[in-house]
């Protein structure tokens, strides 16, 4: 399925990206191709393959929750460029 410069300059649009004529033309040939492929896939014989919302096993990735030793306060903040107060202090968020 190829793609017009217009579609792809209006895609270039809905993404808010300024592209110059070389970008463009390379856009609309991958996304050409992208597309292309998808629509490759829609022939693939999917009729005797069940339907499975999870193909891996389930298992927890984490290690378990085991309370251990903690840095003491005063060598947690040595880390720290500026603390105040026994805290850590950081810039502001606001303009």
């Amino acid at each position: 399925m190829a793609l017009s410069r217009d579609e792809v300059e209006y895609i270039a649009k809905l993404a808010r990206l300024a592209l110059d004529d070389a970008a463009l033309m390379c856009y609309q040939e991958q996304l050409s191709k992208i597309l292309d492929y998808a629509t490759s896939l829609q022939t693939v014989a999917t009729e005797d393959i069940s339907p499975a919302a999870i193909i891996h096993p389930l298992h927890n990735v984490l290690r378990d929750d085991v309370p251990t030793e903690t840095l003491e306060r005063d060598a947690t903040l040595k880390n720290s460029p500026v603390s105040q107060n026994s805290c850590f202090v950081v810039p502001s968020l606001r303009p």
